[in-house]
């Protein structure tokens, strides 16, 4: 080290320069609680000093079952000044599926808040989950559980003596499978600052933002817009639940700026009645991940809304391209290219590097990707595509072309891809063709056992408010817009279509419960 050389810095040494520099900006607002990055400094030590004088030392694990909140953001980033990995689990999941990732995870301890602290107590009880395990609950039934508030409380407010390195596991964030154990994505303190940074550049983040996070704090999409923001020094607005107008009341309330969305949310956002009387001029730049935004509806909330909207490519487990807001218009349909730092190929079904204009897995690496699966040293491999001279690219099971700039385009999931004939279809192309019908709000095509072809496409289409639509007129108009080999074979109409907690179909349930129909 030279003689001005210092540590690189990671995000629990930003909340404690903020505390110093910002100390009375608002750092958080929930409803009606705020705390000004003096505070959230403070309390972040707190919650550090008391992991660690519970036994929770550098490496341990908590696992975090709540509903967004004050505490939950405490939490998720005082862990991180103990140099403690936290493990945040969907509250929406079954009770099996907690207690395995609670156990696969290697957790010590569960911080959970008011009817999730009941469930622990009946997996403890039924012996799905051991008995030392150390609760910290909020609005806790009593019992066993550590009172939070009075806990975090009680604990001194001044620096921890030691602090994690860039290589300290930081998160395993649980991936978002309906069947068998979820794998854990595991992120470190170096690979989340390169998360701050390079997506606070791209998604246009700086000191001046009001970040809303209107998703579960478990969720990777959260964890970006609170990264970026607390790099920046901004101010995180956090809501309880999503409601569309609740949304639109916050950007009032707060003059919201910035946030990250899934594209269903943008869906009940347009469908709010007096949207363009509302006083949203604050937004100033939005992005919206998790699954593919239809381009109507990219541009029509890029323009009700007036302001910037960039669309993220990109898995927890890594790699991210944005489509820019220079490049909007004339790629709208795309979803940009590799942000710094950033490089993707595409591979064929032998492995093999895709020839320019080709279809192919697409593939990447870069300093945003994960260490690896926890415990899956397997699934791990399986995730990995390695190159000619040995560089390992980490896999995503989505199918992409590029254009001639470059730019990405997705095609479809992998293992949605449809095989009909001996011929690959890809249901995205599709349900682009079924989203210009008038009376289409969403539509999900699924492939199911055909004695002649194989599979064939089946289309399980929601209709706007007001409108209906017959099924075979649906599908004859379908049929005469698509390929002679992407017809589809019929329609079923559905309330919903069936989405995990990001808003992404889940095609899965819908091939379970339509296939031997």
């Amino acid at each position: 080290m030279g003689a001005f050389d210092a540590p690189r810095p990671l995000i629990p040494d930003a909340i404690a320069q903020h505390g110093h520099w910002l100390a009375d900006k608002p750092a958080l607002l929930c409803g009606e609680r705020r705390l000004i990055w003096r505070d959230f400094d403070r309390s972040t030590n707190q919650v550090g000093h008391g992991l660690a004088s519970r036994g929770l030392d550098p490496g341990s694990r908590i696992a975090v079952l709540m509903g967004n909140g004050v505490e939950m953001t405490q939490l998720l980033f005082g862990a991180g000044k103990a140099a403690v990995s936290v493990v945040p689990l969907n509250p929406s999941v079954n009770d099996a599926a907690v207690a395995a990732m609670i156990t696969d995870s290697g957790a010590r301890a569960v911080a959970a808040s008011g009817d999730h602290c009941r469930r622990i107590d009946a997996l403890i009880a039924s012996g799905e989950l051991p008995p030392t395990l150390l609760r910290l609950g909020v609005d806790a039934p009593g019992g066993g559980w550590i009172d939070f508030d009075a806990w975090r409380d009680a604990a001194p407010t001044r620096p921890l003596d030691y602090a994690p390195g860039p290589d300290t596991e930081c998160n395993i964030i649980y991936s978002s499978g309906t069947t068998g154990l979820p794998k854990g994505i595991v992120h470190n303190h170096g690979c989340r600052m390169h998360w701050a940074t390079d997506l606070a550049i791209a998604l246009r983040y700086h000191s001046g933002v009001v970040t809303l996070c209107s998703l579960g704090l478990y969720s990777n999409i959260s964890w970006v817009a609170m990264l970026a923001t607390i790099l920046a020094g901004g101010t995180l607005v956090i809501m309880p639940a999503f409601s569309a107008e609740g949304l639109v009341e916050q950007v009032e309330r707060h003059g919201v700026t910035h946030g990250s969305f899934v594209p269903v949310q943008f869906q009940r956002l347009l469908e709010v009645p007096d949207l363009d009387q509302r006083r949203l001029g604050s937004l100033r730049a939005i992005m919206c991940c998790g699954s593919l935004l239809p381009a109507d509806l990219k541009r029509a909330t890029r323009d009700r809304l007036g302001c910037e909207l960039i669309e993220l490519y990109g898995l927890t487990e890594g790699i991210v391209t944005t489509l820019a807001p220079e490049d909007f218009d004339r790629k709208i349909e795309s979803v940009g290219k590799p942000i710094p730092g950033q490089q993707l190929k595409l591979v064929r079904d032998d492995d093999r590097e895709a020839a320019a204009g080709e279809c192919g897995e697409i593939v990447g690496y870069g300093r945003l990707v994960m260490e690896g699966y926890h415990n899956r040293p397997e699934a791990t491999l399986e995730a990995t595509w390695t190159d000619a001279d040995g560089r390992r690219w980490l896999r995503t099971g989505d199918i992409g072309r590029l254009d001639d700039e470059g730019f990405l385009y997705i095609v479809d999931r992998k293992k949605d891809m449809i095989l009909s004939g001996g011929q690959n279809i890809y249901p995205a192309d599709i349900e682009s063709v079924m989203l210009g019908h008038p009376a289409v709000l969403e539509v999900a095509v699924i492939g199911i056992p055909d004695t002649r072809w194989g599979e064939t496409p089946l289309a399980v289409v929601v209709t706007r408010a007001g409108a209906s639509v017959e099924p075979d007129a649906l599908v004859d108009w379908t049929n005469a817009r698509v390929g002679r080999q992407q017809r589809i074979s019929g329609v079923r109409v559905h309330d919903a279509l069936p989405r995990n907690p990001n808003g992404k179909v889940l095609k899965r349930e819908l091939r379970r419960s339509l296939a031997g129909g």
